[in-house]
């Protein structure tokens, strides 16, 4: 299993001026692979081994270049091909792409060493510190917040400088699968250590068990953001009041991230706690975010990287994570099936057919639940009826405030 840590850097000034000169060499590397790959012929297009073995050459005729470690330029050349492999993915999905652009300064900002190039030494540091030696560069202070596990490989590391002037390092480890947690066996789950999440509107999250996540509240966050925005359009682009002013603005995009990653970090370590199945809707949120109305909400939600961290810790808790097709959970009968339009703003399910009534994200979360079971195969248990999983009346339900989980890091009481 591979999974990372990053830590906060505190470099002294001579060895931040390293980590600049060599973050901006990797970036005039990576644009002049680009240049030589876009320059060949058509039929003849260099691939990432064939670059790697002009290295030499290239280190030979731009001096330049051979201030950098062997592996760290080939794992610029592999960044590269990564991103041209992305493209073309995305082109075969029917996506309109055009081609990688030459990097700039403002947008090339970090730097990997693949296997080698680097030491790190825990002693030498004070407690909840270490220091991280790059080869040509020197030693690098980190907060060591948490320690890296003795079974855990360390198969590259990498430096990054943050749009706000921070520097942080990470390390990309891999486990043996001896030490993951084993998951549990899939004919033991049922509803009653399985759940499923409906991604809402008027809720972060709302369970097919009947709990409900608030939303954070970012006005006053964007309140500051706006007002630093204003100012840094009254300062003289290039100039340093400009770039003091950038940081600034920086600073708050980074707050409300953060700000997110931690309230997200929170629900799904008690999701996969508590749960050993866990179903949430493959959704589009490309698409979505396309849609005029509440796309800012639906960008804070940060939907995608919510179910791709939910993913990570089912690896690191062992729980079972499955996303189902979405299309129809909103309209679809939890307890008969059938279909009934529902405009946005009407909030609860009323089926006509059966009478079964219910929040409208709640018959929502019980569809994903079902559909999750299907999805692995094991069907819905004929024993389990759709009341059992949440209660029908949606004053029962559960609600969690956006503080509490902020403040406790967990939903239980």
């Amino acid at each position: 299993m591979e999974y990372s840590h990053r830590y906060r850097a505190y470099p002294t000034q001579e060895v931040a001026e390293r980590l600049e000169h060599h973050l901006d060499v990797h970036r005039q590397l990576y644009n002049h692979v680009r240049w030589d790959y876009e320059n060949s012929p058509e039929d003849d297009k260099p691939s990432e081994y064939d670059q790697n073995n002009k290295l030499p050459e290239w280190k030979r005729k731009w001096l330049v270049f051979s201030e950098l470690h062997s592996k760290a330029a080939q794992a610029t050349v592999a960044r590269f091909h990564r991103n041209l492999s992305n493209l073309r993915e995305k082109k075969e999905k029917g996506y309109k792409v055009g081609r990688l652009k030459r990097q700039a300064p403002t947008e090339y900002r970090s730097v990997t060493y693949n296997q080698s190039g680097f030491d790190r030494d825990e002693k030498r540091g004070h407690d909840k510190y270490a220091y991280v030696r790059f080869s040509k560069i020197g030693w690098v202070k980190i907060r060591y917040s948490r320690p890296i596990p003795d079974h855990a490989t360390i198969k590259e590391v990498t430096f990054k400088k943050e749009t706000t002037g921070e520097w942080f390092v990470s390390f990309s480890l891999e486990t043996d699968e001896e030490h993951v947690p084993e998951k549990p066996a899939l004919d033991t789950l049922d509803a009653s250590n399985s759940v499923g999440i409906d991604l809402g509107i008027l809720n972060y999250i709302h369970t097919s068990d009947g709990k409900t996540v608030d939303w954070l509240d970012f006005e006053d966050e964007y309140e500051r953001l706006r007002r630093e925005q204003r100012k840094l359009s009254r300062k003289e682009k290039g100039s340093s009041s400009y770039e003091k002013q950038r940081r600034k603005v920086a600073k708050v995009k980074r707050h409300i991230r953060r700000k997110v990653l931690d309230y997200q970090h929170k629900i799904t370590t008690w999701l996969v706690r508590e749960y050993d199945g866990v179903f949430v809707e493959d959704l589009n949120v490309k698409g979505m975010l396309e849609q005029s109305h509440n796309a800012r909400n639906k960008q804070d939600a940060a939907w995608r990287q919510f179910i791709s961290l939910l993913e990570y810790k089912a690896d690191l808790y062992g729980c079972h994570v499955v996303q189902v097709e979405p299309e129809g959970t909103t309209k679809e009968c939890a307890r008969c099936g059938v279909e009934t339009a529902k405009p946005i703003w009407v909030r609860e399910h009323s089926c006509p057919s059966c009478g079964f009534e219910t929040d409208r994200d709640a018959n929502a979360a019980m569809n994903v639940l079902q559909r999750g079971f299907s999805e692995l195969g094991l069907g819905w248990p004929e024993s389990m009826p759709v009341e059992t999983v949440t209660a029908t009346d949606t004053t029962d339900f559960q609600r969690v405030s956006a503080n509490h989980v902020v403040e406790t890091g967990s939903l239980s009481s």
